[in-house]
């Protein structure tokens, strides 16, 4: 039996590894925590409701991590148009999630595989 790769086991979900919605909801807070505290990220979320951002966020992670639940946000070409993100930027938010996930206790394969998914998103985010 192959398993999906996000799948640790047969029964056991990297969602369900890591803690679950808790869990990821506390790494989303270190996470936006550790983004507005980085000078060169925090002027393209001034105007941003980070209520609504947090959640669309806590969605994202949970079904990445193959999570109970579907990212019901805009595709990611049409939620960063016109914000002019730059690789540097890119780079930082990848960087600021690695770090928080880690500190937060998500092993490093999880970390990496996270990771993994949002490096695929680059081209729809860097540039729009």
């Amino acid at each position: 039996m192959t398993l999906h790769p996000l799948m640790m086991s047969a029964t056991s979900s990297m969602y369900e590894d890591i803690g679950g919605n808790e869990a990821i909801e506390a790494v989303v807070s270190d996470f936006y925590k550790r983004v507005l505290d980085d000078p060169l990220l925090e002027p393209y979320f001034e105007e941003t409701d980070m209520d609504a951002l947090f959640a669309h966020q806590v969605q994202f992670v949970s079904a990445v991590a193959g999570g109970p639940v579907d990212y019901e946000g805009d595709d990611m070409q049409n939620a960063h148009e016109g914000m002019a993100i730059t690789e540097e930027a890119f780079s930082h938010v990848a960087g600021h999630l690695a770090d928080a996930l880690r500190a937060n206790g998500v092993s490093e394969p999880h970390v990496e595989t996270i990771i993994e998914e949002v490096a695929t998103l680059e081209d729809d985010v860097v540039g729009q």
